[in-house]
């Protein structure tokens, strides 16, 4: 049997108390995780400063080709993991088998991990916004311009408290260790692959075993990360988007209610968009806060939901070893069926229409012995104060909503990406000042098509780090 231990600075502690991660349809157990608990987190805690004194001794440059070094590991070697050692495929097996995710979307998010750590170096420039990253070592220098810029790193480490749903997540946390900050992981209960799986990689190219910590456990160790760690990184539901909206040390990532919005200009041609719409929703299996939960037009969408049902209704779910297998499983005991209990709670309402029926052979949601499937599912709502018309499930589904454009901006909400289809530059002027869009496409742009160059969900250098005055010299006369 597969044990993992926790880490505790990079040595491995082996607990009393361990938890089976189980494959999700047969119920074999595939590993052994000693779990953590608080105690243990507090104790640890007090050598976090150790974690960026070290990191600050290795110049940026080396963490950057240590990032590249990383990248070829995790893709291509084989590695430790706990008592055993685990290869690529092996990864991508055993995170599917625990997940419910299909083999190839795991990989397809190994590649995304490996495309961030290769392309470091520019995503820090532009993070940065070209600051010499020396500054961030030393905390003060001269930018090319002459002028005097001082930053401060708020904690010498970030926690994560990270998801079991979402492995593409993963790639928000790349950036840490080139920034010469500390990591402090918590893994989610059924996804502690990708946390082991980089940190060895991290490891084995370079990275101080002292620089990172990992601690699987219950939801007090969890709490506990949260509330030591000067700055965090969480993930969940809107209950924990709402739970630290006011604190400054936590940046929430939730659902992201990512939305396609179709200016009057274009929406005559709205065919011309039907790939990108349909791709925003579907792809990875439409479990992605960056994936579409919405499309919105003031006209042609009772046309526009019929084609996206057309074809997406048929989609079912097939072996997770399917190279195309487009559905993941829900492995939470009655998480898929409460969810199909909301959207049939919403259709009941005036207005709201399901069109994907006509083209599903069976029901929307399929039970299994020990997981279940939701299959897509595409909803016509005539007006935008429908419950459906802003909600976001894990899976396949959509809104179409039928909205006059002048008042869209006042009724979409927060929206994590929204890819607007227009080429009207007031209207335009007007989405660049909405304060509730966090990603903005103006142009045929996919929702979950991300240039890694650009912040998300805010900007994680001015996340770890604060701008402030700083003087080595009186200044000029004045």
């Amino acid at each position: 049997m597969l044990e993992i231990p926790v880490l505790r600075w990079g040595k491995p502690y082996e607990s009393f108390d361990q938890q089976e991660v189980v494959h999700f349809e047969t119920g074999e157990p595939l590993a052994k995780v000693h779990q953590a608990n608080a105690g243990l987190v507090k104790m640890d805690m007090r050598k976090a400063q150790r974690a960026r004194d070290l990191l600050r001794e290795i110049p940026v440059s080396q963490l950057l080709e240590i990032c590249k070094k990383a990248a070829e590991l995790y893709m291509t070697a084989e590695l430790p993991l706990g008592n055993g050692t685990q290869t690529p495929e092996e990864f991508c097996r055993i995170q599917s088998a625990s997940t419910g995710m299909p083999e190839w979307m795991c990989a397809s998010n190994m590649k995304k991990v490996a495309f961030v750590l290769e392309h470091m170096e520019e995503i820090l420039d532009a993070l940065t916004r070209g600051l010499p990253l020396d500054i961030l070592t030393k905390g003060y220098g001269k930018e090319d311009r002459g002028v005097m810029l001082s930053y401060q790193a708020n904690s010498p480490v970030l926690g994560l408290v990270l998801p079991s749903n979402s492995p593409g997540v993963h790639t928000l946390w790349m950036p840490i260790l080139p920034m010469q900050i500390g990591l402090v992981l918590k893994p989610g209960s059924s996804e502690p692959w990708t946390p082991y799986r980089m940190t060895e990689a991290f490891y084995q190219a370079g990275i101080p075993r002292e620089c990172i910590s990992v601690y699987p456990g219950p939801h007090d160790v969890g709490s506990t990360v949260t509330e030591l760690c000067q700055r965090v990184m969480v993930f969940g539901g809107q209950q924990t988007i709402d739970k630290y909206k006011a604190n400054p040390n936590v940046q929430a990532h939730g659902p992201g209610f990512s939305k396609i919005l179709i200016g009057d200009d274009v929406v005559d041609q709205w065919e011309d968009y039907l790939d990108l719409i349909v791709d925003s929703i579907y792809q990875n299996g439409g479990r992605s806060c960056v994936n579409a939960s919405g499309v919105w037009a003031s006209r042609h969408t009772e046309e526009i939901a019929e084609a996206i049902a057309k074809r997406l209704g048929p989609v079912g779910p097939t072996s997770m070893t399917d190279p195309e297998a487009p559905l993941a499983a829900f492995t939470m005991t009655g998480a898929a069926k409460a969810m199909n209990g909301s959207i049939e709670e919403g259709l009941k309402e005036s207005g709201v229409t399901e069109v994907t029926e006509k083209y599903r052979d069976g029901e929307r949601l399929i039970e299994m012995e020990r997981c279940d499937y939701l299959r897509p599912t595409i909803v016509h709502c005539d007006n935008p104060d429908a419950t459906l018309a802003n909600t976001e499930y894990m899976f396949p589904m959509a809104s179409v909503v039928k909205c006059e454009q002048k008042d869209m901006l006042k009724k979409i909400g927060t929206t994590l990406v929204c890819s607007v289809f227009t080429e009207d530059q007031d209207w335009s002027q007007q989405l660049l000042d909405s304060t509730n869009i966090d990603r903005l496409n103006i142009g045929p742009v996919k929702t979950n098509a991300l240039n890694w160059l650009q912040p998300h969900e805010g900007n994680i250098v001015e996340f770890l780090f604060r701008a402030r005055a700083f003087q080595n010299e009186p200044p000029a006369a004045h």
